[in-house]
């Protein structure tokens, strides 16, 4: 007896665009004795194979018409799809009308999105809009419980890797192939919109799944002479208590600023001017913790955007109170220090609630996006690998934990040095590393911080001996960085003979 949730693939229904490199999967369904149903063009091409197949007509009784725009749009079809095996009117109802169960649905769409993209005159691409084929799929996938569907050639693999081990499918997988069904209906419908929207919205033809509808407009885009507008649910984020209307710029730099705040538990406040942060420092005493932070670089602070994880104090509202900033975001303030800071009109006010960053991060490039996974692989002291003689000491320890999770967020090639919980230097978005580090060093130096037993972090390799000599020059007592260079042993054997400590994390981050 099959455990709860499997379910024995015994009928399927293909209909296919493209049917090239199909043939194992025709094979392994006449393996396992599972009957095909199918449409015309496709069941010829299923015969031609040398397989048997159930054309959906003398299933249905009635022909494909109108050229082919109506073929599986029948209560024969779809109730076979959408009937539920635990409910017995479900199962009266097919079996009255002598409809069989489909298992499985095998779909491969009419190619819209190359046929819009081939420059077709209106009428073809009309053609290749796809009915049928998108109701069986939504239709499988609805009923996930009982239907595996595979919406694409391209998700062909995962059914002949199930049908080389067995004739039937569980839960996970029919869940799983559900979501890649709707992901791909969802993705064939948006690329319809774009282009019956092309003439009304020119603009619009890359933001695939962004109606101008959903777009708030900004005060301007980067520059004043640049549109703007944000797409999303700003209010589940932020609650703006005062001030004018954020910019473009403005929602960059908080992003930037949440990202470096989640990475600490402790008090801690964090400075960005234009997506890079200019200070950042964690104390128990949150006004310890914004007073080092503005102290790292007051200057480029001027017109910034202050975060911090903890409510801001009249203390803080003080120093704040004659000092030009964009924007001030915190859980919360104190009322002695809203009243104070709100007296300026045109100051951005916000108070941030928890949220769940996306797995994924998209951006636009190239008339289209790039998708990756979100950068978060956190690190425990115990996971960095201490390489050389010498080892941190519990204070450089602190340090660099901090340094890391300041690092992996700074813009590439980055640097930055960390002093009893301040960051005291950042070179950030260098082409070369020994410039980031001369940046950082030269910052250090320019707002009067001592660099002697700082910390240095590095997002990505750092490999050659002159930035060990150059940081230890300077007073560096301990380097963390991700190791995995071709010359990691230059730089080690450097920080043996000049007395540092040097961990290896085996995670790079660049950021771009």
């Amino acid at each position: 007896m099959k455990p709860s949730g499997q379910r024995t693939l015994q009928r399927a229904l293909i209909s296919l665009y493209h049917k090239e490199g199909l043939e194992e999967t025709l094979e392994l369904l006449h393996q396992h004795g599972i009957e095909i149903l199918s449409t015309g063009g496709t069941a010829d091409w299923i015969r031609g194979q040398g397989y048997p197949v159930q054309e959906v007509e003398s299933l249905t009784g009635f022909p494909s018409i109108l050229g082919g725009r109506v073929k599986t749009l029948h209560p024969a079809i779809f109730g076979g799809i959408l009937g539920r095996r635990n409910q017995p009117e479900d199962i009266q109802t097919l079996q009255r009308m002598e409809i069989p169960w489909i298992d499985l649905v095998l779909v491969d769409l009419y190619p819209f999105e190359e046929t819009m993209q081939s420059g077709a005159p209106e009428p073809e691409v009309i053609e290749k809009i796809d009915i049928g084929g998108i109701a069986l799929i939504r239709a499988a996938a609805k009923n996930f419980e009982e239907v595996l569907v595979i919406p694409s050639r391209h998700e062909v693999p995962f059914l002949e890797a199930i049908l080389r081990q067995r004739p039937y499918t569980t839960r996970e997988e029919r869940k799983h192939m559900a979501r890649r069904a709707f992901l791909r209906t969802s993705l064939y419908d948006n690329a319809i919109y774009r282009w019956l929207d092309r003439e009304d919205h020119p603009d619009n033809t890359g933001l695939q799944g962004i109606s101008p509808e959903s777009m708030m407009p900004l005060r301007y885009g980067e520059n004043p002479h640049q549109k703007g507008w944000f797409a999303g649910h700003l209010n589940e984020i932020f609650e703006q208590l005062g001030g004018k209307e954020l910019s473009y710029n403005n929602l960059l730099d908080l992003d930037n600023g949440l990202a470096f705040l989640e990475e600490f538990h402790e008090p801690a406040w964090v400075i960005i001017k234009h997506n890079n942060p200019c200070g950042l420092a964690v104390n128990s005493n949150p006004d310890i913790a914004f007073e080092k932070a503005l102290k790292a670089d007051e200057k480029s602070a001027f017109g910034g955007i202050f975060l911090s994880n903890k409510p801001v104090t009249i203390h803080v509202a003080e120093k704040l109170k004659d000092f030009f900033f964009e924007a001030v975001s915190a859980p919360d303030f104190e009322p002695e220090a809203y009243a104070l800071l709100r007296k300026k009109s045109q100051r951005i006010l916000l108070r941030h609630k928890a949220f769940q960053r996306p797995r994924l991060q998209v951006r636009s490039a190239l008339h289209g996006f790039l998708i990756q996974e979100r950068d978060h692989v956190p690190l425990r002291q115990e996971e960095g690998r201490v390489v050389t003689q010498k080892h941190p000491d519990p204070g450089q320890w602190q340090d660099l934990m901090m340094a890391w999770k300041v690092v992996r967020h700074t813009r590439s090639n980055a640097i930055v040095l960390v002093r009893e919980g301040q960051m005291i230097g950042v070179g950030t978005g260098h082409t070369s590393r020994i410039d980031a580090l001369h940046h950082a060093l030269a910052k250090a130096r320019e707002a009067g911080l001592n660099v002697q037993g700082a910390v240095l972090a590095s997002e990505a390799f750092f490999p050659f001996p002159d930035s060990v000599e150059r940081a230890a020059a300077a007073g560096v007592q301990a380097i963390i960085q991700p190791g995995g260079s071709v010359r990691d042993q230059d730089s080690v054997e450097a920080c043996d003979r000049l007395g540092l400590a040097m961990v290896f994390t085996g995670f790079r981050h660049f950021k771009h």
